[in-house]
Parts: C-alpha cells; sequence; structure tokens
C-alpha cells in the first residue's frame, strides 16, 4: 500500500462524490475495485474480504464486500444504506457514498449526494438506460451537483463493443442536458474485471478519455462557500458558569456559508434584531475572521434573546423571512404526502410547524413533462410543493446555497422523514393555474 506523506495530505484538495444506479448494476463492486486498484484498502480488510468470499464459495475476493457492510445487505446482495468511505491518493482525498440502487431506497440516495460535488451514475451496458437511471440523473440535476460521471458497466459481458457504450451515453446525455446537469462525462467500465477503473483498459482501445480515478482526481472542484451569503444557523447557547467568565454568552454553530468577522454588523432572524459580532471563539480560541464549515462560538455586542434555531446574517445580506415556501421535492417515505397534510418542517436548525397548501405538479421521468395537480406524491415521486409555515422562516434559494435552501418535512406523530426540499427550484416547464376557489382552511 503506498504511504501519503502529511505534507501531500494537507496540499491535497477534497472532493465529495456519491455513486448511484439500479440494483445489480455493479456500484458496490466499482467502489470496491476501486478502493483496492488504488491501493486504499488495509491488509486485514482485504483479508476480511478474502474470507467472506470464501466462506460464500466463490474464487475471487468479492470487492462489493468493502462497502456491503451490513449482514442484511451482504444476505440479500444488495445497498440498503448509504455507505461512506474515506481514502486518498497522492493528488486528492475523498469522501465517497455509496448509495443504494433499489427504489425502495431511493430516499437514501438523496441523502448522499446532497452533499456531493460528483455523483457515479452506473448503468449495466446490457441494460442501457432505465427508469431508476432516469430517477438518479433527476435527483441528481434537482440536488444541483456540479459534475456527473456516466460509468457504463459490465462492458466485458457485450464484448467491449464501442456501439453500445456510444448509444447509452448519447442517450442518457441527452436526458441530464434537458434536466440541466452541467456536465457529463461517459466512461466505459468492467467493474469486476477492472477495466478503465483505475488502469486504462486493454479491451477498448477505441477509448481515449480517463479512467474513473484519473477524473476523479482532475475534474475542478469548486466547493468554497466562503465567497457566498453568511449564514451561521445557531446550534446551542453557551453560558458557562464560570468565575473567570460571568457574563459569557455564546452562539456556537457551523457556518453554513461565507465567512465572519469580528466588528461585522449582524441581524438575527427571524427576529430582525441588529448588533455587532464582538469576539470569536474556534476551538477555545479567539480569531478575528471565520469561514464556512468551521464551527465556532459567536460573541455579540448587545444582550439580544436568541435560541436554537436563529439564523445569523450580515445585515447587509439578510435572506427574507416567509410562511410561504414554493419548493421542488422529492418524497422519501412510503405514506403518501397529500394536500392538507400537517408536517413539521426541519430548516437548519429550526423546526416549525407546517402544512402542505398545495401540490401543483409531479414530474413524469420518461418525458420530463409536468403532471398538474396530482392531490398527492407517493414514494420516490418528485414534485413542487406550495407550503405554510406557523411561523416565518429566512430561507435563500436553492440555487444561492444548497445548506440553507433547503429543507425536510417530519411527520410529526413518529419522526419519519417524509420529504426533502429545495427552495424555489422547478423544472422548465409553466406552472399549473391555481384555483383560486379551493378553501384552503389555515388557523396559522
Amino acid at each position: 500500500m503506498s504511504t501519503i506523506t502529511t505534507e501531500e495530505l494537507s496540499a491535497t484538495t477534497l472532493l465529495r462524490f456519491a455513486t448511484a444506479g439500479s440494483v445489480d448494476d455493479g456500484k458496490s463492486t466499482l467502489v470496491g475495485r476501486l478502493l483496492h486498484d488504488s491501493k486504499s484498502v488495509l491488509t486485514d480488510q482485504l483479508e476480511a474480504v478474502e474470507r467472506a468470499s470464501a466462506s460464500r464459495g466463490q474464487g475471487a475476493p468479492d470487492l462489493a464486500l468493502l462497502t456491503d457492510g451490513l449482514r442484511a445487505e451482504r444476505e440479500q446482495g444488495i445497498t440498503i444504506d448509504v455507505a461512506y468511505r474515506y481514502f486518498a491518493t497522492p493528488r486528492r482525498r475523498f469522501i465517497l457514498a455509496d448509495t443504494p440502487g433499489h427504489v425502495q431506497y431511493t430516499r437514501n440516495m438523496v441523502t448522499g449526494a446532497s452533499t456531493a460535488e460528483l455523483t457515479v451514475i452506473l448503468v449495466d451496458a446490457r441494460n442501457g438506460v432505465v427508469e431508476q437511471t432516469r430517477r438518479h440523473a433527476a435527483i441528481a440535476a434537482l440536488l444541483r451537483v456540479p459534475h456527473a460521471v456516466l460509468a457504463v458497466n459490465k462492458m466485458d459481458l457485450v464484448g467491449y463493443d464501442e456501439k453500445v457504450f456510444a448509444a447509452i451515453a448519447e442517450e442518457f446525455t441527452a436526458y441530464a442536458t434537458e434536466l440541466g446537469v452541467p456536465e457529463v462525462t461517459a466512461i466505459p467500465i468492467s467493474a469486476l474485471v477492472g477495466d478503465n477503473v483505475v488502469d486504462p483498459s486493454a479491451n477498448m482501445d477505441w477509448y481515449g478519455g480517463p479512467t474513473v480515478l484519473e477524473h476523479l482526481e482532475t475534474v475542478p472542484v469548486a466547493h468554497d462557500l466562503s465567497h457566498c451569503h453568511a449564514r451561521l444557523p445557531v446550534q446551542y447557547v453557551i453560558r458557562p458558569q464560570s468565575a473567570d467568565h460571568p457574563d459569557y454568552r455564546g452562539y456556537a454553530g457551523q457556518i453554513a456559508a461565507g465567512s465572519f468577522h469580528v466588528g461585522e454588523q449582524v441581524t438575527v432572524l427571524p427576529s430582525g434584531r441588529s448588533t455587532k459580532i464582538s469576539g470569536i471563539d474556534l476551538l477555545g480560541e479567539p480569531v478575528d475572521v471565520a469561514w464556512t464549515t468551521q464551527s465556532v462560538t459567536l460573541l455579540l455586542e448587545d444582550d439580544i434573546d436568541i435560541s436554537r434555531g436563529d439564523l445569523i446574517v450580515p445585515s447587509k445580506d439578510a435572506p427574507p423571512t416567509t410562511q410561504d415556501i414554493e419548493a421542488t421535492v422529492c418524497h422519501v417515505a412510503d405514506a403518501p404526502l397529500t394536500v392538507g397534510h400537517r408536517v413539521l418542517l426541519k430548516h437548519g436548525t429550526r423546526t416549525v410547524k407546517a402544512i402542505v397548501k398545495d401540490i401543483p405538479s409531479r414530474l413524469t421521468l420518461d418525458d420530463l413533462s409536468l403532471h398538474p395537480h396530482p392531490g398527492q406524491l407517493v414514494a420516490n415521486d418528485i414534485g413542487r410543493v406550495k407550503i405554510r409555515t406557523a411561523e416565518p422562516l429566512p430561507v435563500d434559494s436553492y440555487a444561492d446555497s444548497r445548506r440553507t435552501g433547503s429543507f425536510i418535512l417530519i411527520d410529526p406523530n413518529d419522526g419519519t422523514t417524509l420529504t426533502a426540499g429545495m427552495v424555489g427550484e422547478s423544472f422548465a416547464a409553466p406552472e399549473p393555474v391555481k384555483d383560486e376557489s379551493e378553501d384552503d382552511g389555515w388557523d396559522f
């Protein structure tokens, strides 16, 4: 196993990426091959896989077992949970989310891709683009994942036929482009054999593009959010009972985007009260400036009533607060989401009561048409919703911020996650005309 020095590791960039595809398309095998051939697997891990494979009567190690860690997954031979893996090469560090392919677990693909900068969507070369492929492409587009890789797998089972690959790549790229996916890179691979995963394939001399790992190492990563609208969702109010700091009151949280500096005028939402930052504590030490993804404690000049769920923003760049939210959602629960459904809406660190006012449309994945006023969304449906909240929320457009422009809907009875939403997102299709005669029955 190659050794990466501390200096090399600190100099590399980080890429978060997710894998997706239908059942048996070979996602787990691809991830296992990627880890194995890039020498990112420890000896004891490989030995455990070899023993598990031998106990199942397999002559060669089943590399899919490197990610399919749950016993239920191994018994069923499918991935049912998001498996996160961390590895590095001398050129880049990676956080990988291997997401489920089964339709029943599409909700986990939303989880895995929500923070990704790149999505690898696998297609079985024998089957081509199927409905689940289109669903994964639609979710990647909704989540605004900037890069997509189409990995046409199992090329060894179609005789490494260039025409098969070209037809699948053309169909998928056209579909993804219509969805608004900004970039698609198609790569023909065989995860089982190792063709074009880490090393170039000797069986496809007609292909002159990068291997999967080469593309992952070189794709531009633009996840620096320090230039975005600064946002700090308050997670906790710190008031230590200490004789040294009897008046200490700090507001702790992870900066979702942008940067804050001492002396900056800020506004607390939804109250709208303004003050200045008098200090910033980072890992127990005072600093003058802090930026996105850092967990900090802000100290403010004025004594303002602030609690968990509030949002601290620069006064010159405060988002509007609203009780009416329009969004595109992916419904992930088994129970349907219906008009009039009373839910909890979690936005950042704040959770409020809400009601589904309207479901204007549902997306049809085959031709990307919108089915007007479906009345409900069932598991894995993607559609538009209008929601009324009991309290005003400071929401950004998802196009401006993936963190503060997103939310989830929760069943208030048992805490089940119902829906993942993106504020303001929509596909390029006209919205149906609202029926003004309907009785909304609001009591908020």
